[in-house]
């Protein structure tokens, strides 16, 4: 069964910092492209990272520097660093991986609250 688990969400001020991390069962890790996707209230789902099997990294525009998104094989874990946060980061955000893209497993997502 295959299992993607968020975690690390939670409520911080503007400018601050929150880690992200997406923790999975169920997969060969190492052979996912993994990638965060986030959805805010009457918004569509958006990325905000993704990260290749072999490490390639691409980020949404809105992201401008401040994310940064890593994976450890060893650990079958993909994290999301985030700094320099704003009030419109606020969102559900979500793991999702895939053998070519990442859309196939997705976790339940996890909350992120950024106040002015």
């Amino acid at each position: 069964q295959v299992q993607l688990v968020e975690s690390g969400g939670g409520s911080v001020q503007a400018g601050g910092s929150l880690g992200l991390s997406c923790a999975t069962s169920g997969i060969i890790f190492s052979l996912h492209d993994m990638a965060w996707y986030r959805q805010a209230p009457g918004k569509q789902r958006e990325l905000v990272a993704r990260i290749t099997s072999g490490g390639t990294t691409t980020y949404g525009d809105f992201v401008r520097g401040r994310f940064t998104i890593s994976r450890d094989n060893n650990k079958s874990t993909m994290y999301l660093q985030m700094n320099s946060l704003k009030p419109e980061d606020t969102a559900v955000y979500f793991c999702a991986a895939g053998r070519n893209y990442p859309g196939t497993f997705w976790g339940q997502g996890t909350q992120v609250t950024v106040s002015s």
